[in-house]
């Protein structure tokens, strides 16, 4: 089955390569990108086709929209002569439900919406998939073999996407500002750059592992570092001071109301 990325950006272009990676042979793929240059650097690259996005919506089984959430109904106007029944939409724009797609396309087209997230560059992404009114079992397999060349995928119901951009969409961004944060106290406690930044984020990445390996709670973890009255234990309670655990319940909140927003069609 031919499947269509309409949206060439750095999403459109790390599903691609994923999907490639992972045995899926160019022939089998479509991308549509506007810029002449950027379409010849993919085509290049990937050696897929790239086309317009009516062309692509015409011949493709399965379309993956990966635009911007204010773009999305422009490029849906665009493409719904052209997109029929029996054919698989998915959405990766963030806050867009399947029902304004579904209300933009033909009848019976089936709609997936997607959650990814920006660790997929490096295929640990983070997916969370919803179906739509018009959207099987068959659907949601096919949305998930795709998505699965670039990490992992769940699936929640539509309600909750808005929570998952908070967490999981968005997330990624909260861990590098942790990370920034730690650097910059290790340069401030004298440490040259580099050898913070080695630190940190080689302690990030371990501290994931470990937390996905053993599968313990966080908090177990967290205690076996915490000696009663050490230097661990010192820092958390300037954490807590500072209340930086409801620091993050009220900037995940606010991510949370932002995607609702752009539900509902509202600029920044």
């Amino acid at each position: 089955m031919t499947v269509a990325i309409l949206g060439a950006g750095v999403m459109g272009e790390t599903l691609v390569s994923g999907l490639i990676r992972a045995g899926r042979p160019p022939a089998e793929l479509l991308l549509a990108e506007r810029r002449p240059d950027r379409a010849a650097e993919l085509r290049e690259r990937y050696g897929v086709d790239v086309i317009t996005n009516v062309a692509a919506a015409s011949e493709a089984e399965t379309l993956v929209l990966v635009v911007k959430p204010q773009d999305m109904p422009d490029l849906l106007d665009e493409i719904a002569p052209v997109v029929r029944p029996g054919q698989l939409v998915i959405s990766l724009a963030a806050g867009i439900t399947t029902e304004l797609i579904e209300s933009k396309l033909p009848e019976g087209v089936a709609v997936v919406r997607v959650m990814p997230n920006t660790p997929a560059l490096v295929d640990e992404g983070m997916a969370a998939i919803s179906r739509g009114s018009h959207c099987d079992e068959d659907h949601l397999l096919e949305a998930e073999s795709l998505l699965r060349a670039t990490g992992k995928v769940i699936r929640v119901p539509e309600k909750q996407q808005d929570a998952v951009t908070a967490i999981s969409g968005s997330g990624p961004a909260y861990l590098f500002f942790v990370v920034e944060a730690m650097i910059e106290a290790g340069v401030h406690l004298g440490l040259p750059r580099s050898t913070a930044t080695e630190l940190v984020v080689q302690t990030m990445v371990g501290s994931a592992k470990l937390l996905r390996e053993t599968g313990e709670h966080p908090t177990v973890l967290r205690e076996r570092v915490t000696s009663p009255g050490g230097t661990t234990a010192a820092a958390v309670r300037k954490l807590e001071d500072h209340k930086v655990r409801a620091a993050f319940m009220t900037a995940l909140e606010s991510a949370r109301d932002r995607s609702r927003a752009l539900a509902r069609g509202e600029e920044a």
